[in-house]
């Protein structure tokens, strides 16, 4: 994965990274393609290879938890059509390794992802599920510093991505493998826009700290 340089993502990283009282956020958005590199190439083989998957091989991902209530469910598909069976959303091992990479990318070389599994990542139902969390989350926790941001923020994802072509999953994995969960993290997401036809993912990352 190839982080594409952005200076309109740069200056809104700065830009994310607010203190508010007796929190702060940190938050950051990438542009990465999805061309496979030297290093990708040989990773993502070894991804297949070792478990004998094929690339178009189905994976079952665990039910979105942006948007839901308590005790409320979100099935989308079968993943094994069998109408009698648990529903679950899917995801090729070629997007799952996108995904995979991309976190490796992003957060090099303090941890590795490569053996994160294809149920710590989740598929969300909409685009506006997803907007209304992200919104929520950062208003609720440093409010008008955000609102000055919002406009600028889905703009820029939104031109880089087409947000509406993109396939969006989050990745919620657990304690031990999460770069987020040390003490004093208030609450974190970890959103992939991907627009398979531009072979690009736009990363969303942010976490509150108390």
């Amino acid at each position: 994965m190839k982080l594409l340089e952005s200076s309109r993502f740069e200056a809104l990283n700065s830009a994310l990274c607010i203190n508010s009282g007796d929190s702060k956020i940190v938050g950051r958005i990438e542009s990465y393609s999805c061309k496979m590199a030297g290093n990708d190439k040989q990773m993502y083989k070894k991804f297949n290879s070792e478990q004998g998957f094929n690339p178009n091989d189905l994976q079952a991902l665990s039910p979105p938890q942006t948007g839901l209530s308590p005790g409320q469910s979100y099935y989308s598909r079968s993943i094994s059509g069998d109408e009698d069976g648990p529903l679950c959303d899917t995801i090729s091992r070629r997007t799952l390794f996108y995904l995979i990479a991309t976190l490796n990318a992003a957060f090099q070389p303090d941890y590795d992802f490569s053996d994160a599994k294809s149920h710590e990542f989740s598929k969300e139902p909409s685009l506006q599920w997803v907007m209304n969390s992200v919104d929520s989350n950062l208003s609720a926790t440093v409010g008008d510093q955000y609102g000055a941001l919002r406009t600028n923020v889905w703009s820029a994802i939104q031109d880089e991505i087409t947000m509406n072509e993109c396939d969006i999953y989050s990745y919620n994995p657990d304690l031990t493998s999460d770069p987020f969960s040390e003490d004093g993290c208030l609450w974190s997401f970890n959103y992939f826009f991907y627009n398979k036809k531009l072979k690009r993912i736009v990363f969303f990352s942010c976490r509150a700290i108390k």
